[in-house]
């Protein structure tokens, strides 16, 4: 097992080498660029001066140069542009240029400057992320119960009335984005015009407080989503199981049937859907975005839109690696718990 974990952390580390090295070359194409020094200077800059700006700030450089200063491999660059003055790549604010590191990359831990919010992007990524982290707990911990539950029953008996409609539900929640959703849920239980208006808090104020009231709209709309996918892979992981030859021969020996569900199908339905709940980490991660966006709730979507409507490139960067990160976590621990899970598997 060590030696597949070691093998596997080798192949993670060059995936996320290869995820962030596109990354960063599509972020560094010369519109972006181009647009970056007209937002931070002038945007009636000429192409001359376009180049000056970009030339006196490292940005005209060789993209492997600067993508090995951004990985903190390569020696931070030192230009005296055309205007005289003296920039470092690793210079801090107010640091005196003799004092600055020769290395400042991701692996010294320096994510880079956030030219839209003015502020260290690892500091950045690190409050996001943690508000994002709050509202995803909350979702999985109403998401994977609801749907293991309504994907069992379901699968337990199939091509019953129960089946027909718990596969109804969870496909009418799973065919909802969570734009549609979203709104629907706001219109119905948060505006004065239904006359329904329950829930008074908002997600804004869920940033420092998060109660009932201001945090149950956005964790809904993001958990309505997965659950009626993940119901529907348990449903058919459950129904295949108790079709199984097993347990057909403990229904004749006269086992009671919950005892049946319970201690011999469904540690083996739960095989397939244990990888889709894993998934979920990074889709929701994704999928927040949207969410985020609708209920103003600023973690890391929020931040990503912002970072994108405003050419952001180092957020940008930063927050592609807390994905690149993530994926290839979930899909480790994901593969460790599957052998556990049958051990028909072998890691090697």
């Amino acid at each position: 097992m060590i030696s597949f974990i070691l093998r596997r952390l080798g192949v993670m580390a060059l995936t996320a080498a290869c995820l962030t090295f596109v990354v960063f070359f599509l972020t560094n194409l010369s519109p972006l660029l181009t647009n970056l020094a007209k937002t931070q200077a002038d945007m009636r800059m000429s192409d001359a001066q376009v180049e000056r700006w970009l030339g006196n700030r490292g940005y005209d450089r060789n993209i492997f140069v600067k993508y090995g200063e951004w990985v903190g491999v390569v020696p931070g660059y030192v230009i005296e542009g055309a205007d005289g003055v003296i920039r470092a790549r690793c210079q801090m604010p107010g640091q005196a240029i003799e004092d600055i590191a020769k290395y400042c990359g991701v692996l010294q831990g320096y994510w880079g400057r956030s030219t839209r919010f003015q502020e260290g992007v690892g500091d950045i990524i690190q409050t996001r992320l943690g508000l994002t982290g709050i509202l995803m707990f909350w979702v999985m911990i109403v998401m994977v119960p609801a749907a293991l539950i309504l994907g069992v029953l379901a699968g337990m008996r199939e091509s019953s009335k129960l089946d027909r409609s718990l596969s109804t539900f969870a496909i009418g929640t799973t065919a909802t984005p969570e734009y549609v959703s979203g709104v629907i849920l706001i219109a119905l239980f948060a505006s004065t015009a239904t006359g329904l208006k329950w829930f008074k808090g908002t997600a804004t104020s869920a940033m420092e407080n998060p109660t009932f009231e201001n945090f149950f709209l956005p964790v809904i709309t993001i958990a309505l989503y997965g659950t009626g996918y993940i119901a529907r892979m348990t449903r058919a992981s459950m129904a295949e199981v108790m079709t199984t030859q097993y347990i057909r021969t403990a229904r004749l020996k006269g086992v009671a049937f919950h005892s049946i569900v319970i201690g011999h199908a469904l540690r083996n339905a739960l095989i397939a859907p244990f990888t889709v709940i894993m998934l979920q980490f990074p889709w929701l991660l994704n999928g927040v975005v949207i969410v985020e966006k609708i209920f103003n709730y600023k973690g890391v979507g929020w931040a990503l839109v912002e970072a994108a409507s405003n050419n952001d490139i180092e957020l940008l960067l930063g927050i592609s690696v807390v994905g690149v990160v993530l994926v290839l976590l979930t899909q480790l621990i994901s593969d460790i718990g599957y052998v556990y899970l049958n051990p028909r598997i072998s890691v090697s």
